[in-house]
């Protein structure tokens, strides 16, 4: 957990660890595997509201989801479980 996340040339990756959300009934603080790292989240959630309590704003990003790329259109809708993986890309623009 900690440290600085990888960052090749022209994209940005990574996720704000440990700015996960307080829990609330219904749910409880388990973890994920973001970008290679252990991230608390209160599931279950959507991707959505993952990438939202880590600071990313959802059409700003491209995701995968246990090996399989998710369109911006299905994160509201893909839940998470406990142990899943994702790879997090943050698109940045550049000149």
């Amino acid at each position: 957990m900690g440290g600085a996340p990888w960052r090749p040339a022209g994209l940005e990756v990574g996720v704000a660890v440990g700015q996960g959300r307080g829990q609330t009934e219904g749910m409880s603080a388990q973890t994920v595997i973001a970008n290679g790292r252990e991230v608390e989240a209160a599931l279950p959630c959507t991707i959505e509201e993952f990438l939202r309590a880590q600071g990313f704003l959802p059409r700003s990003v491209v995701v995968e989801h246990n090996g399989e790329a998710v369109a911006p259109s299905e994160f509201a809708q893909r839940q998470l479980r406990a142990g899943d993986r994702l790879e997090i890309v943050r698109v940045v623009a550049g000149g």
